[in-house]
């Protein structure tokens, strides 16, 4: 499994370029969580035309709600100012120690089985411990890890996770200090009206409603501490209209949408930038677009990231590749 990190290094500055530097991410994501044995089929990554994409990829009802979460860890990740000070409340909340800030990605359900993808093999220990809330000793996450991933494939039921943390299955990923080895469950919805509480879950991650504030608070009827997340004219803001110009374009047959789907004239540019390049390699466009991109907009790292079966009914991989965010010191 390959983990792919994106760390925003500096401020949006005009539109067309920062969108089209994050629609390059957006591309290799998808290009490399197709099927193995598809692309093969086709010709191999390498060689595979961008116009391709439109037809090998398999669209899901959560693709927008994993864009969100992967849009949330960039947020923290780079730790811009207006997000990092509600993440670090919400943990205060939560009374989690430590310095350091972690994540892990909990799931990606491929062909009826669980994928755990650990961001780091060594980020969890034996003693790595899961602040339910409840009273009593904490539980310790890795034993867990595998009844929890079990129970997300059977939806909770005949789940054989302790009490405390019945609820745990729910979790999109795992906040935490490694320094203090203690990690919170974490749900993340983009819409906030679905967002759900449960045993085990502790911080609930939505997108900020226009108008309203955007202050971190104990939910006490969902038992979750609430983080919104503000992203108007910021980089989840751009995330978002990257992620909307690549559906647009591949729901068009890899071609210029109409302007109703794509009414703002800077996703059109960039569109237009896919669509002359409809052609070519994916590759070889992601490396075009380069030019054309905001310069120093994004850092991205590539690392391997081992990967724990637990059950269902097939053990194929079909996933190899997944954009998250990366662990970034915790300031005062």
């Amino acid at each position: 499994m390959e983990i792919r990190t994106e760390q925003q290094l500096n401020p949006v500055a005009d539109e067309v370029s920062a969108v089209t530097a994050v629609v390059r991410p957006i591309l290799i994501g998808i290009l490399y969580s197709l099927k193995a044995d598809v692309v093969e089929e086709a010709g191999g990554r390498e060689g595979l035309k961008l116009k391709m994409l439109s037809r090998l990829r398999r669209p899901g009802d959560g693709d927008t709600g994993i864009c969100f979460e992967y849009a949330a860890h960039d947020a923290v990740s780079r730790g811009e100012a207006s997000v990092s000070e509600r993440v670090y409340d919400a943990l205060a909340l939560c009374n989690v120690p430590g310095e350091e800030v972690g994540s892990i990605l909990f799931g990606a359900e491929k062909a009826g089985s669980q994928q755990l993808i650990d961001t780091a093999a060594a980020l969890l220990t034996d003693e790595s411990s899961l602040l339910s809330g409840s009273r009593g000793r904490p539980v310790k996450l890795k034993r867990h890890l595998a009844a929890a991933s079990a129970a997300f494939r059977r939806k909770g039921q005949g789940s054989l996770l302790p009490h405390s943390i019945s609820g745990l299955w729910r979790a999109d990923l795992f906040l935490g200090c490694p320094d203090a080895d203690r990690w919170v469950g974490t749900t993340v919805k983009i819409n906030p009206g679905a967002l759900q509480g449960d045993r085990g879950l502790r911080i609930g991650i939505v997108p900020a409603n226009q108008g309203k504030s955007d202050k971190v608070v104990r939910d006490d009827k969902r038992n979750l501490v609430v983080c919104p997340l503000p992203y108007d004219g910021k980089f989840v803001e751009t995330f978002y209209l990257a992620w909307e110009v690549v559906m647009a374009f591949l729901n068009a047959d890899a071609k210029l949408p109409k302007d109703a789907e794509l009414p703002r004239p800077a996703a059109r540019t960039v569109a237009r930038y896919l669509a002359d390049r409809r052609e070519f390699p994916v590759l070889d466009v992601v490396a075009a677009l380069k030019s054309l991109a905001q310069p120093e907009l994004l850092k991205t790292e590539t690392s391997a990231a081992g990967i724990v079966i637990s059950g269902g009914t097939s053990t194929q991989i079909e996933t190899a590749s997944v954009l998250a965010p990366e662990a970034r010191l915790r300031t005062a």
